[in-house]
């Protein structure tokens, strides 16, 4: 048992830290129940109970889960226009985040789907250097080019 300054006690019976816990107006808590034997302190069980779920609310504000971002695009895009979307791709993987890159093909575009996976493949040379990996390549769902981008510090 700790007492209520942070001092090891040592190994008491449960009604005599319940006596003394009740002498200090404070409360008995177990902290470590899976050891042998089990850990308990003498605390406001009230401020106990704020802090941990203050700690565990900063922990869950620090973690980042993985977005997965759009980019769409045309075989057609214009260099400036593409330079745009490669710098967005490029800013959304550094922050940890997946890229979906769909070239879309409208009509009778739908001939021309070479097109489409040339510009995937040139937005792969063009990324060449950078931390990401391909988690999936670049292929066709109905009328769309599509290739999964990822960070490669998340694998």
């Amino acid at each position: 048992m700790i007492d209520d300054v942070g001092n090891n006690v040592g190994v008491i019976k449960t009604s005599e830290a319940l006596a003394m816990a009740n002498e200090k107006g404070l409360d008995l808590v177990v902290v470590s129940p899976d050891q042998d034997p089990p850990v308990a302190k003498i605390l406001d069980y009230g401020k106990y109970k704020f802090e941990t779920e203050k700690r565990a609310k900063d922990a869950k504000k620090k973690q980042h889960a993985p977005e997965v971002k759009e980019i769409k695009m045309r075989y057609k895009i214009e260099a400036h226009d593409y330079n745009v979307k490669l710098k967005n791709i490029k800013k959304f993987l550094l922050e940890g985040n997946k890229v979906k890159i769909i070239v879309m093909l409208k009509g009778r575009e739908i001939q021309h789907t070479r097109l489409a996976f040339d510009l995937i493949d040139k937005l792969n040379k063009d990324m060449e250097g950078e931390n990401f990996i391909t988690e999936k390549k670049a292929s066709m769902e109905g009328k769309n080019a599509i290739m999964i981008l990822g960070p490669a510090s998340a694998s």
